[in-house]
């Protein structure tokens, strides 16, 4: 099969790439949409993923497509079904998955991460991980059940009620997921701070009160101490800081956006202390997939307006390397829709 192959920091190729017979409860599926994740990005410039990376191998965890071929003991999965799948392998005896919380596991495997992953025309799965998707949802839909999922678990670790102020901070793609939620949930009002003026009519559009462009000392003091809920989408030193600081007394803050290994935040612990602040973080998406899947089929959430960019490909090598350049809200490798 053809594949792009990440082979090394800032090295990836389109290779004619090997390809292996299925284990018994493993199936073979026709990638149709593959999205680029920021985690991608992260392990392209030499950062980890959700677990170590060993390469030659080929990334991509927000995928969808069609089973094409079956293993010898998958009983719930026929040959055409269109399915989404959830990435996340999970071991299921170390303490962490005994205990209910598998996405902590010890032994944690990825499709596109640890195991060769969506930047294909074919990729392996275990069967279990793989969740049929109605017809009328798209593959480019399919794909992006995935990041869905990781933002209804972090939804999950805060308390948004009709009473509260809900500040985000980004207003990309991942927070443009979490506006559409926390306003399903009712909010009182939602502000987004985002730097990009081109994104914040779409961010009116859904469902922010206020968008504040955060460039000026003024514009940043004006969020001091205005939000019971802080949503971080952007897992940098500067915006983790802004969300202690616009964290209102009695405030919940998730730090949901992925910083790079290094990143250091200057807090004060008073701060914490005096405001008695609840500071969550958010890690993968354990067992979110079905709900994910149900919230884009009723429409809950919107997916395919936020699509900025669509790829080949043939396009991905060049593509990772100009990523940060091209004003990418979310790019996805598709085949079809």
């Amino acid at each position: 099969m053809r594949a792009a192959v990440f082979k090394g920091k800032h090295q990836m190729e389109v290779l004619d790439w090997k390809t292996k017979d299925l284990e018994p409860y493993e199936v073979r599926i026709r990638v149709e949409s593959c999205g680029i994740c920021g985690t991608d990005q992260h392990i392209y410039h030499g950062h980890p993923g959700s677990a170590a990376v060993n390469p030659p191998i080929v990334l991509g965890h927000e995928l969808a497509g069609e089973v094409i071929e079956l293993g010898s003991r998958v009983p719930n999965l026929k040959l055409g079904d269109r399915v989404s799948i959830d990435p996340n392998i999970y071991c299921g005896e170390c303490e962490y998955c005994r205990s209910g919380r598998p996405h902590l596991c010890d032994h944690l495997q990825a499709i596109g991460v640890t195991r060769d992953g969506g930047m294909a025309e074919y990729c392996i799965v275990p069967a279990v991980n793989a969740y049929r998707i109605p017809n009328e949802m798209s593959y480019v839909e399919g794909a992006m059940v995935e990041p869905v999922g990781c933002v209804l678990h972090g939804l999950k670790k805060i308390d948004v009620r009709p009473v509260h102020t809900v500040l985000i901070i980004g207003g990309g793609f991942i927070g443009q997921l979490f506006l559409q939620l926390v306003k399903k949930q009712g909010a009182a009002k939602i502000i987004v701070s985002e730097p990009a003026v081109e994104k914040h009519e779409r961010l009116l559009e859904l469902g922010a009160n206020e968008v504040v462009q955060p460039t000026s000392p003024e514009t940043v003091q004006d969020l001091m101490n205005i939000a019971d809920v802080v949503i971080e989408c952007v897992g940098r030193k500067e915006s983790m800081e802004l969300a202690i600081k616009a964290a209102r007394k009695g405030g919940q803050i998730l730090l949901f956006g992925v910083p790079s290994p290094d990143t250091l935040i200057n807090v004060s612990p008073f701060t914490i202390f005096s405001k008695e602040l609840s500071i969550k973080g958010s890690f993968i998406n354990p067992f979110t997939h079905e709900e994910a899947i149900s919230f884009i089929r009723q429409n809950i959430i919107r997916i395919e307006p936020l699509i900025s960019h669509y790829f080949a490909l043939d396009d991905i090598p060049e593509v990772m390397g100009k990523y940060p350049q091209m004003n990418v809200a979310k790019g996805v490798v598709t085949h079809s829709t």
